[in-house]
């Protein structure tokens, strides 16, 4: 009486854990060898034909061209032991059944490694005692041999009860290799994939305990070596800082673009502003609330900038609200304070309130709501006499407008060369929201303003 075997869908290697049915090489019925190819599989990596350990006849094949498996579950059942029907032996030559000759199995899977087991023509066979598993998948009734451990030597075969090779406890041969290059004994292993199934993450685990034992040893008398040094933990203000922009760095694909401008019309018409109306006409406007002003006129034109990615969801969600956030340095740390609803602000406003803000986070009186909920950051680092920067997103938003210091230098202004006040302008953004012809145009917008601030007049 011939047993049936299930052939599972092997580990492939490089981590990869499921596979894509592209081509059924067998069908229900057919005879097949010893690491004959039996189907062909893609997986992320490459498409691969997948041999079959055992020789006899497929009495079921699991899952259609198409369908997605992951690494462990059933490929198809092979009944091996004698099967050949009357008549067939004359035909194949031999008073022994070709099924019955390869019902031994060898545990490979890829091709290229068998056993050199002679290949058997493909065949449909409807021998008696066959017809039921012939026509449907297996069924509790056909006993399946359990995993059997298995040696290094074994070549990745066992035997299990009745004489009968089974399913394998090492079936890649990558992982048969990986443990020979590094004098692995697989009899010592326990395998973590199905059914105490041998994977290649099972031998590497295996191979960084052996390398890594010397090492403990060697410290095992010894306390922790700490670097010496001033330690400054990371809690507070600083600490959530430090958590931010970590998380930032993690998520978001950022991108960062710059471009130098000519400042000089723009800080004539802030001395013009802060010239006019005489001692009472309110307080002075800043470098930084024009620059504000001029980022949300930018947002107007620009909106895929003002908004986050929502990870789960795998959708970018555009903000309506635009809530301008600054830096600003406190011995506290770095905070960011956000100027809320600054679209609907003109420049005074805005002013004033970043005004505000900045004092409230010298004397450590920010709320959490003045903290959070920004959609855009500006980040003013001229202050430190610097030039330019590739700042780090202000998680979650989706992109960050840096400004360097203001400085003379030389220009060319209406075909001679001058003295100039000239800016760096960055513009660092989620590479996810938009692309760079997005981004560079909102930058040459910013920059535009900065040069010519009678652009603004259109939208004030």
């Amino acid at each position: 009486m011939p047993q049936v075997l299930e052939f599972k869908l092997p580990d492939l290697g490089e981590g990869l854990t499921e596979a894509e049915i592209v081509r059924w090489l067998v069908e229900v019925g057919d005879v097949v060898a010893i690491d004959q190819p039996v189907v062909e599989v893609e997986t992320a990596k490459a498409m691969v034909e997948v041999p079959c350990p055992y020789g006899g006849v497929v009495t079921a094949r699991f899952g259609e061209e198409g369908a997605e498996l992951p690494v462990g579950a059933p490929l198809l059942t092979v009944a091996v032991g004698s099967v050949e029907p009357a008549g067939s032996a004359a035909e194949s030559g031999s008073g022994t059944g070709a099924a019955g000759a390869e019902a031994s199995g060898s545990g490979n899977v890829l091709v290229g490694y068998g056993t050199g087991a002679p290949a058997v023509r493909r065949r449909r066979v409807r021998p008696e005692g066959l017809q039921a598993e012939a026509a449907a998948p297996v069924t509790s009734s056909a006993p399946v041999p359990s995993v059997a451990p298995v040696s290094a030597e074994a070549a990745g075969s066992a035997v299990v009860p009745g004489g009968v090779r089974g399913p394998v406890a090492v079936v890649s041969p990558l992982v048969r290799k990986l443990a020979r290059q590094h004098d692995l004994d697989l009899r010592q292993l326990s395998g973590s994939g199905p059914d105490g199934l041998i994977l290649r993450a099972d031998v590497e685990s295996a191979i960084r305990s052996v390398a890594e034992a010397p090492r403990q040893a060697a410290v095992t008398d010894r306390a922790p070596v700490r670097p010496a040094g001033e330690r400054v933990p990371l809690r507070g203000v600083r600490g959530a800082v430090a958590d931010k922009l970590a998380r930032s760095r993690r998520e978001i694909p950022d991108a960062t673009c710059w471009v130098d401008a000519d400042a000089t019309e723009l800080m004539a018409a802030r001395a013009a502003m802060n010239g006019a109306g005489g001692p009472g006409a309110g307080p002075k406007v800043s470098v930084l609330a024009l620059l504000a002003r001029i980022c949300t006129a930018a947002l107007a034109r620009y909106p895929e900038l003002n908004s986050t990615v929502d990870q789960e969801a795998r959708e970018i969600v555009r903000l309506s609200g635009v809530h301008l956030g600054f830096a600003a340095q406190t011995e506290r740390g770095l905070v960011v304070p956000v100027v809320r609803d600054a679209k609907a602000r003109n420049t005074e406003s805005i002013g004033a309130e970043i005004t505000r803000l900045t004092e409230a986070a010298r004397t450590g009186t920010l709320k959490p709501a003045e903290l959070t909920g920004g959609t855009f950051t500006l980040n003013n680092y001229g202050v430190f006499g610097v030039d330019g920067s590739t700042p780090i997103i202000n998680h979650p938003e989706a992109a960050m407008l840096g400004v360097g210091r203001i400085v003379p230098k030389p220009w060319v202004h209406e075909g001679e060369l001058a003295v100039r006040r000239v800016v760096q302008l960055s513009l660092t953004f989620d590479h996810r929201v938009c692309d760079g012809g997005t981004a560079g145009g909102f930058l040459r917008y910013v920059a535009d303003c900065v040069e010519q601030p009678a652009v603004l007049l259109r939208t004030l």
